[in-house]
């Protein structure tokens, strides 16, 4: 089993549990988060100061700006991995800078603490998987 982590921007954030849930993958979890890639420029706000928005020229800085997004993960059997990578690609490309990122890792463990099932069989995905 495998965790992926995907941050996404955050009005991807329905469009993206849609799709997993489309692609039999229901059970996630989801927070709110800030941060910034490789980009030192937010070109919304770039765009805004440009057209003249008060707003957006009060928030230029010198320094990087921390981007508000959603950081979802899942915990997934190996068989739905590519599954999961390829469906939150399909939901949050664009082609523009922020995108955002997916990342695998491995997962040693899982256990159902209302009785202490471990293994594959504690993820709810399993059905999907055969």
């Amino acid at each position: 089993m495998k965790e992926v982590m995907a941050i996404i921007r955050m009005d991807k954030m329905n469009v993206t549990k849609r799709a997993l849930s489309d692609a039999g993958i229901h059970s996630m979890t989801a927070r709110k988060v800030i941060g910034r890639g490789k980009g030192k420029v937010d070109y919304l706000l770039l765009k805004g100061a440009q057209e003249g928005y008060e707003e957006a020229i009060n928030q230029l800085s010198p320094g990087p700006k921390l981007i508000p997004k959603r950081a979802i993960t899942m915990v997934v059997p190996d068989g739905l991995v590519e599954i999961a990578v390829k469906t939150i690609i399909g939901a949050n490309q664009t082609g523009a800078p922020g995108d955002g990122k997916i990342f695998v890792l491995p997962v040693l463990e899982a256990i159902r603490v209302r009785t202490g099932e471990t293994g594959d069989t504690v993820l709810d995905e399993l059905e999907t998987v055969s």
